[in-house]
């Protein structure tokens, strides 16, 4: 499935050709045939990628599990869970240019919303609250990103903004460095980069790291130079389809994640947050149009003779 990117086998898709060789081969491996892989003992697939079970053991802690078997449990979970879904995300992401718009709907629909699902499915929650805590007593905090990562990193800030963060985002790179050499410990720093590549952002938040901000980075891949520069990476999935290539629809895959800490950040400051949403709502009421739906004159009925 061509562009796909979600939980354990598509962070392999995604990382396992930038991993040292004989990694790269176990990966390789797994993702030839994932359902063999998930029954296959440690033997048996250190022979299989010509490898070793020491490197294969290896292999399992660099993705973050304690060994071996946790992994296979992953793989087992995961291959099971993709078998039950079958039926409804059997869709291509291919799109013709004669193709019906229903269609298109369809296979846009599918994409974003496994995207999301796998990115939920792979989110450490204990994260979220460590930075939704750090946000909430922070002292400021910096947002950076661009192009389609600046609009989640926007959409972020104007939501803290909203219930008294102290937070800037910031698109233009000199201002985004020289704000992020003024923060220091008790301060926040998020840099938002599907490709964990753009060098901007990646510059940004290694100068916020060197003045003492807890750092955090949301991206795609979880081993890119961003994810190292950071303290708390969050990982996002994507599904690409025709016309949107993974950068752009990965945008979906950002706002949860940005969204989940925007909530956590808001029940941790509850009372100040339900002041601050109440105050902005009032505050633009009289430039909404009154809603008339309810007070329609009924119909004027004779009465009766």
């Amino acid at each position: 499935m061509t562009g796909e990117s979600g939980g354990l086998l598509g962070r392999l898709r995604i990382e396992g050709p930038t991993m040292p060789d004989a990694l790269a081969k176990i990966a390789e491996t797994i993702l030839g045939d994932p359902e063999t892989a998930a029954h296959a003992s440690i033997v048996d697939l250190a022979e299989r990628s010509g490898t070793s079970t020491a490197t294969v053991t290896r292999f399992s802690r660099t993705l973050g599990f304690k060994g071996y078997a946790n992994l296979r449990v992953a793989i087992a979970t995961e291959t099971g869970r993709a078998e039950q879904a079958r039926w409804e995300t059997d869709i291509s992401g291919d799109i013709a240019p004669d193709d019906p718009l229903g269609d298109v709907l369809g296979v846009v629909t599918a994409a974003d919303t496994r995207a999301i699902q796998a990115t939920a499915a792979g989110l450490d929650v204990g994260a979220v609250e460590r930075v939704a805590e750090a946000i909430a007593g922070a002292g400021r905090v910096e947002i950076f990103g661009l192009g389609s990562s600046g609009t989640a990193g926007r959409e972020m800030a104007f939501r803290l903004e909203r219930i008294r963060v102290p937070v800037w985002y910031r698109s233009d790179s000199h201002t985004a460095l020289t704000n992020a050499a003024l923060l220091g410990p008790g301060d926040v720093a998020i840099g938002l980069s599907h490709s964990g590549r753009t060098r901007e952002v990646l510059e940004t938040l290694a100068e916020a790291a060197d003045h003492g901000a807890l750092t955090v980075a949301v991206t795609s891949f979880g081993r890119s130079p961003l994810a190292e520069v950071a303290d708390v990476v969050f990982t996002t999935s994507v599904h690409e389809t025709t016309f949107r290539v993974a950068a752009l629809s990965a945008l979906h895959s950002q706002l949860l994640v940005l969204d989940l800490i925007y909530v956590a950040v808001a029940q941790r400051t509850y009372e100040r947050t339900a002041e601050a949403l109440e105050l902005t709502v009032r505050a633009v009421d009289a430039h909404r149009v009154p809603d008339t739906t309810n007070n329609r004159k009924r119909p004027r009925r004779d009465k009766p003779q």
